[in-house]
């Protein structure tokens, strides 16, 4: 046998390398978008015929968005105070872990963005909120 036919690698053989790599981002590509797939808001949505909130519940915490965008906490004394995001979230959290059976809505101005109200449907879930209402005027 020729030194050359000692070197030579059969044709059999299958290179695997591409493979592993293959898998290995389809693997980050899952990685990063399972956690996409599971964030959001839950919100429960007023049916066609809306009940009033019962009088037997506790006072409700309601947080209102005004036209200009501006958020607000009706549960104390001061109603007409404007808050930034940062007040806004800390005030949510110290309502919500003083009245955790409290229902908490949200009123917002119909001229409003739907971003300003969704941010602050967020802002209220990572407060603590485990459910959050929606108030509308009756019909």
């Amino acid at each position: 046998m020729s030194r050359r036919q000692k070197t030579r690698r059969p044709m059999a053989e299958i290179n695997v390398v591409p493979y592993i790599d293959v898998m290995l981002v389809l693997l980050v590509i899952f990685m990063v978008t399972a956690p996409l797939l599971t964030e959001g808001v839950r919100v429960e949505l007023p049916q066609a015929d809306a009940n009033p909130i019962q009088e037997d519940t506790q006072r409700p915490i309601v947080f209102a968005v005004d036209r200009d965008g501006h958020y607000y906490v009706t549960y104390g004394d001061n109603k007409n105070v404007p808050l930034n995001e940062g007040d806004l979230l800390l005030k949510a959290a110290a309502l919500i872990r003083h009245n955790p059976r409290s229902p908490v809505l949200v009123k917002g101005d119909r001229s409003v963005t739907y971003d300003r109200v969704m941010r602050l449907m967020v802002l209220l879930q990572q407060a603590g909120a485990a459910s959050v209402g929606l108030l509308t005027n009756p019909a």
